[in-house]
């Protein structure tokens, strides 16, 4: 629906292989891969970048999903050798589902097509839900399904239909193999070219493209880059609020599209929709989420929506580029680690103590993480260490039944965690944290991110998750990474010369902030108590109804408990309770 409208159609067929395919994404090097097929004697009947995944199967096999440069999931069906090839993307930005069992093989974008199979039950995976009280997330690919997985990103399987065989395996892997050569001009130079690549690569489209402009480093960058390879007027749409000054950062996206010369396109929020959208939400979901930012984004989609089918944006920019203050707290462990044993993780790469000295104070902002993370021993093991401090389970546990706290075993979600954690073949610290957050906290946002626009009929592109771009920083030392002790260094300085000094500065981006908590205990207030202290809630087993009736007697900025709960209550109704309809 967005290359080639006419000639879309799916399943595709290519009848002089007899190859079917179904896909779901966008394939951003179609053009040149396009250009290769052609020059190696097929011919093309469409413009379509579905077909080059039928052309490039029939020339190479399976490797040639190691060529895709995109955001994909697809189903491929080779009838003559009788089996069939399924992937997902490098980030996990598209979703696929699957269902596995000795009578029958299912996969879906969406678990609730499975779930709707006469022959899989709708049943929660309890183990799963017990991660998501700890992480809000997953962390494996199990679901909140029983008997219903996820693709992992950058995985295909291989299915042999004679003998109904499934082989995976990962065509995509991070080595984070330390180039020590590159140093700080080599690797700003390398990042300006790519950055500048995938934002042109995912601006083609036959239809109108815009932008999702918060204000922050990541969409403003995206947004400038972008406007002048789209035609004009360029739309960025920002969401904002007239909750105090603490939610709003229009200024900023004022500042950013005067600048680019975009038109800025204002959507007012409030909550006035909160109550009877978020069941909704939460059907799009399939999964309880994390972020309560999933409202405000889904509004300003909506508006998007009637007018643009493509809206860019900068998520990935946090996980890729080390955004978060957990970072810097880790950088400065490894400095301390190296000069009190003299000793390395990895040969020359390690930090120094040294090199981060004149950034000191600037750590200053950071203590009570500082005092969190080393609160049991300045070196504790790194992986106790990074779950600790995404655990958010101490703080909600109080809420939960006794029955319920008795079977959380924390050991049994931290051994999932730890599967994860230590997969890749690095001892360094920051680099499990971030192979972490990449392959578990990041597809969790990125589901947020696709269901959200998918339903408005919007497709949203990411340019800064393209695969290039983390290869490069995978192999960067870290005093490279950080400048010496700073978050996002060199996306910052890449974007430095291209954003209004106060963006490209700033360091007090807000996330998607919404007075959320004024929102639950006012015009929702209703709607809150409805579903928290119901009888069905009650009778669930999993939360103590007089520890619910206190924590909405507090006062908790931004409500994240609350979320959690709600998220997790509404999806019982929503999965389980019910059987899934399209009327929720």
């Amino acid at each position: 629906s967005i290359i080639d409208v006419d000639h879309g159609q799916q399943p595709m067929h290519d009848p002089q292989d007899d190859l079917w395919v179904v896909f779901n994404g966008e394939i951003y090097n179609f053009v040149e891969l396009q250009a290769e097929i052609r020059a190696r004697g097929r011919t093309l009947q469409t413009r379509c970048d579905t077909e080059v995944l039928l052309h490039l199967y029939a020339l190479e096999g399976e490797a040639f999903v190691e060529r895709l440069n995109g955001m994909f999931a697809f189903f491929l069906y080779d009838r003559r050798r009788q089996r069939a090839l399924v992937a997902r993307d490098h980030f996990g930005i598209k979703p696929l589902y699957y269902h596995l069992s000795p009578e029958r093989l299912i996969y879906a974008s969406e678990i609730k097509a499975i779930v709707r199979h006469p022959g899989v039950e709708a049943a929660p995976d309890w183990a799963r839900v017990h991660d998501y009280v700890t992480f809000q997330h997953g962390v494996d690919d199990g679901t909140m399904f029983r008997g219903v997985h996820k693709v992992l990103p950058g995985h295909l399987q291989r299915i042999d239909l004679a003998s109904g065989n499934v082989t995976t395996r990962r065509f995509w892997e991070p080595t984070y193999k330390v180039d020590t050569s590159l140093n700080e001009a080599d690797a700003l130079e390398q990042l300006d070219a790519l950055v500048q690549d995938a934002v042109r690569l995912q601006v083609r489209s036959d239809v109108p493209v815009g932008a999702h402009l918060s204000g922050g480093l990541d969409s403003s960058l995206v947004t400038t880059l972008a406007a002048p390879l789209c035609e004009a007027p360029f739309p960025a749409f920002h969401g904002c609020f007239d909750a105090g000054p603490q939610f709003d950062e229009t200024n900023y996206a004022a500042a950013v599209a005067y600048n680019a010369g975009v038109e800025l396109v204002k959507v007012p929020i409030d909550g006035s929709r909160f109550a009877e959208t978020l069941p909704r939400l939460v059907w799009f979901m399939d999964e309880p989420v994390a972020g309560p930012g999933l409202y405000p984004q889904y509004e300003v989609s909506r508006v998007a929506a009637q007018r643009v089918k493509v809206a860019l944006g900068g998520q990935g920019g946090d996980e890729l580029f080390c955004g978060y203050t957990r970072y810097l707290v880790a950088y400065l462990e490894q400095a301390l680690r190296g000069a009190i044993y003299q000793t390395n993780d990895e040969g020359e790469h390690i930090v120094s103590l040294k090199s981060i000295l004149p950034n000191l104070p600037f750590l200053e902002q950071y203590v009570p993480m500082l005092r969190r993370f080393w609160s049991r021993g300045l070196f504790e093991s790194p992986d106790r260490r990074y779950f600790s401090l995404l655990d958010r389970s101490d703080g909600q546990m109080d809420v939960f039944t006794d029955d319920f706290r008795a079977a959380h075993d924390i050991e049994a979600v931290f051994g999932r965690f730890q599967a994860v954690f230590h997969n890749p073949q690095t001892k360094s610290y920051i680099s499990k944290m971030r192979n972490f957050d990449r392959v578990a906290s990041l597809p969790a946002l990125l589901h947020v991110e696709d269901r959200v626009s998918m339903s408005v009929s919007l497709e949203s592109r990411v340019p800064l998750l393209d695969y290039r771009i983390a290869d490069l920083l995978d192999r960067l030392p870290p005093r490279v990474l950080f400048g010496g002790g700073h978050l996002k260094h060199l996306l910052r300085t890449v974007a430095s010369s291209r954003l209004p000094a106060s963006v490209a500065a700033r360091k007090d981006k807000m996330g998607f902030p919404f007075p959320l908590d004024d929102w639950l205990r006012g015009q929702s207030n209703d709607f809150v108590h409805d579903v928290l202290l119901s009888k069905r809630c009650v009778e669930r087993g999993l939360m103590d109804r007089a520890a619910v009736s206190r924590l909405l007697e507090r006062r908790d900025p931004f409500s994240r408990k609350l979320w959690g709960l709600m998220n997790l209550e509404l999806w019982f109704r929503t999965f389980i309770d019910d059987q899934p309809t399209e009327t929720v």
